[in-house]
């Protein structure tokens, strides 16, 4: 095989000419699955399952094909260029999966070390304990009378006596008050005053999302002053509390230079790719408390790995644990033998506050996330209040229904009051799965520009116009603008100024001060995240794509808080309801307890949460 035939991109083949100059005499199966693993982290996974490769042409447009399993096996383990786990070579042969070396180094690190912090349990103080949760979560009283147990209760329960929790929740199950309350108990147990308690999370707009969330929560907290006091108010970016030097993987903070932190919160967990997450679990002391938040359900990273999801995986309490918490909060969990060594630092909160039992936002999310396509399109044809469907979407009638959709917030974008600008804009959104074609946000955003310029009498060339809204594409930590963050344009006593929301108000700045940045009337599900809006557009592409999915139809509509309108095909909706995408990594394997077969869920389940 000659790598110069291969259909590879330039970073593919930059690695192979890079591995031909280490073993010119290098054999073609070792080299095209070093081009594979490249690929593969591509598109989201962490390494190369040979299995599912072993025998086929990897590329369709090349005649070239990979050896048996066994015999591709054997020739990889004979190859300079492959290393088993603990040896210092380009490619890491682990088991039955191939890794560029540096993930398999991230993926065994990451398992290490959770698996460490899990296992040293902190001091508690029960009676104090079992006081403070009793007291802070009083609020769910009515609750637990239909809704057994408290999982909100469990949650903080397990996060105060373990110094790893994680906890998944969909949209409005309480995650914020579950972690604004479990700081209290924390602050509350012996010496917690002297706790340095951090917040985090992926991006810009999420830090201050939680910030925010966690600042207007704690004002009614049936706690002391000086507990109020305690809880922090600021959150970073992980990158940002990590000390990130630009485009170079290393990290000012690790374990030779750990943070200052005792508890670290993280917020949208699901967000952070492999890589990200094995630095931040080792620049964490090792006896520093780890929560993590997120919805497992959710998209994962943009980069390599789904660790999120990983982690919820093995969740189980057997009957000491399920003993144990029922004695130190009143609640009794059904006993479930966990599949991972830490199965029960997972708790699932299992009721949404935002979605009623008679929500078709929430029917249609637990559909989805059942993989039951033909009940979902049933759904969709009742007349349910908050579900729209158009099963015959044309990118005439879609940009028709935009300008409709945005015609609330473009009248408030020309009276320049920017609180009003805000609330109407966040009242709709449109939201695409992909990036290019008709139905994509390139697209949708050019298209949808050029018709509102028409209307203003706007010269096409004209960038800058009152209602323009733009989303930044990378962090300014000068002008305190992240990637994600959306800006408003609008009239000023100073001529056009781009609004932003802030902690103090609005920061507005003028256009050409501002960082790397898109039009944003049309955004990914991706960039979504974390969002919430009244109502929400998802359009999804006529052609099918591999970006449909099970977890991209379940986070874009469950952006919404009351109101979904779906255009989309029959087939593509069905498509993205029956692809589960998973990505090939090794760390639920590794964190798995001895013989423990992988987790099954009911049928008609999925691992959904109760979603009302």
């Amino acid at each position: 095989m000659n790598p110069a035939d291969l259909p590879l991109g330039p970073l593919e083949r930059a690695l192979l000419d890079s591995l031909q100059r280490l073993n010119p005499d290098a054999a073609a199966s070792a080299l095209a699955a070093a081009a594979l693993c490249c690929e593969a982290l591509g598109k989201g996974d962490v390494c190369l399952p040979l299995a599912r490769w072993a025998g086929q042409r990897p590329w369709p447009d090349c005649a070239f094909g990979l050896p048996a399993l066994a015999d591709w096996h054997a020739q990889l383990r004979a190859s300079k260029l492959v290393g088993a786990p603990g040896e210092f070579a380009p490619l890491i042969l682990d088991g039955e999966r191939l890794y560029l070396a540096r993930y398999q180094a991230y993926e065994a690190q990451l398992a290490a070390q959770l698996l460490a912090r899990a296992a040293d349990l902190p001091v508690v103080d029960e009676a104090q304990l079992s006081a403070s949760l009793a007291r802070l979560f009083a609020f769910n009283a009515s609750l637990q009378a239909g809704q057994q147990p408290d999982w909100q209760r469990l949650a903080a329960a397990q996060a105060v006596r373990r110094n790893l929790a994680v906890i998944s929740g969909g949209p409005g199950t309480g995650k914020t008050t579950t972690v604004v309350r479990l700081l209290a108990a924390l602050l509350e147990q012996p010496g917690g005053e002297r706790l340095a308690i951090g917040l985090a999370a992926p991006t810009g707009k999420a830090a201050a999302r939680m910030a925010e969330a966690l600042r207007n929560a704690k004002a009614a907290l049936p706690v002391s002053e000086a507990v109020k006091a305690a809880l922090p108010e600021e959150a970073r970016t992980l990158h940002r509390l990590l000390g990130s030097r630009g485009d170079n993987p290393q990290v000012r903070h690790h374990a030779a230079n750990p943070l200052a932190l005792d508890v670290l919160v993280v917020d949208e967990a699901s967000m952070v790719d492999l890589a990200l997450m094995a630095k931040l679990v080792d620049a964490l002391p090792p006896r520093a408390r780890l929560i993590l938040l997120g919805d497992k359900d959710q998209l994962a990273a943009v980069e390599a790995g789904a660790v999120f999801a990983e982690l919820c995986e093995g969740r189980g309490f057997d009957a000491r644990a399920a003993a144990d918490l029922e004695r130190i909060s009143g609640q009794r969990v059904a006993v479930e033998a966990p599949r991972s060594r830490l199965g029960d630092a997972v708790v699932l909160l299992s009721h949404s506050h935002r979605f009623a039992g008679d929500s078709g936002i929430g029917e249609l999310a637990r559909r989805i996330n059942a993989g039951a396509a033909s009940a979902t399109l049933n759904l969709l044809k009742e007349d349910r209040r908050d579900l729209v469907w158009q099963p015959q979407p044309s990118p005439a009638a879609l940009l028709e229904r935009l300008e409709q959709g945005y015609q609330p917030y473009l009248q408030a974008a020309r009276g320049g009051e920017p609180t009003a600008a805000f609330a109407a804009f966040n009242a709709f959104r449109a939201l695409t799965a992909q990036r290019e074609g008709a139905f994509g946000v390139s697209g949708l955003n050019e298209a949808l520009e050029a018709r509102l310029k028409r209307r203003f009498g706007l010269a096409a060339r004209e960038r800058w116009y009152a209602g323009r809204a733009v989303m930044v594409r990378q962090n300014d930590y000068a002008l305190g603008l992240f990637n994600g963050d959306i800006g408003l344009c609008l009239a000023s006593e100073s001529g056009l100024r781009v609004f932003f929301e802030g902690e103090d108000g609005f920061r507005a700045f003028a256009p050409a001060r501002l960082p790397s940045h898109d039009s944003a009337f049309a955004m990914t599900v991706h960039k979504s995240q974390g969002s919430e809006f009244a109502e929400v557009l998802l359009a999804l592409p006529e052609t099918p794509s591999p970006l449909l999915t099970r977890a991209l139809l379940y986070t874009g509509i469950t952006r919404a808080k009351h109101k979904v309108e779906l255009w989309a095909l029959p087939a593509r909706l069905a498509e993205a309801v029956n692809t589960k995408a998973e990505r090939a990594a090794g760390l639920a394997e590794r964190l798995a307890l001895p013989g423990a077969a992988p987790r099954q869920d009911p049928p008609g389940t999925a691992g959904q949460l109760d979603l009302f």
